[in-house]
């Protein structure tokens, strides 16, 4: 899968069939004597904590971005708990109402970033 001077060729097109392989999973050029270990190391199927399969190459990725479990962090009390509660937590949460610093008067914590704007 590279591009090789012409008078090379013979010897370069020797040397792979003797010593490497493409990968059946995700088409790589691995060096024969790796590859049970590439395959095992990037393609076994591990299940997530949510219960999810995938090759374990993809994990990380998925833990850090799409995993409905993943910690995220309520932006009004801070409290970590998994994304797939986020939003319920975040409607209660956001309810709550906190007493504005100018004005006084009770303002939902949803509300509370417009809120200077409103009561001058």
């Amino acid at each position: 899968k590279k591009d090789i001077p012409a008078v090379n060729f013979i010897i370069h097109e020797i040397h792979c069939r003797r010593n490497i392989e493409i990968c059946p999973y995700c088409s790589d050029s691995i060096p024969k004597s790796e590859m049970k270990n590439h395959i095992e190391s990037e393609h076994v199927q591990v299940t997530c904590k949510c219960r999810m399969k995938m090759e374990s190459s993809l994990l990380k990725d998925h833990e850090a971005s799409s995993c409905p479990l993943r910690p995220v962090l309520c932006q009004f009390c801070d409290i970590q708990l998994a994304f797939s509660k986020l939003q319920e937590h975040e409607l209660f949460c956001g309810a709550r109402t906190e007493p504005c610093a100018r004005c006084g008067r009770h303002v939902l914590l949803r509300e509370l970033p417009e809120h200077p704007r409103l009561c001058g």
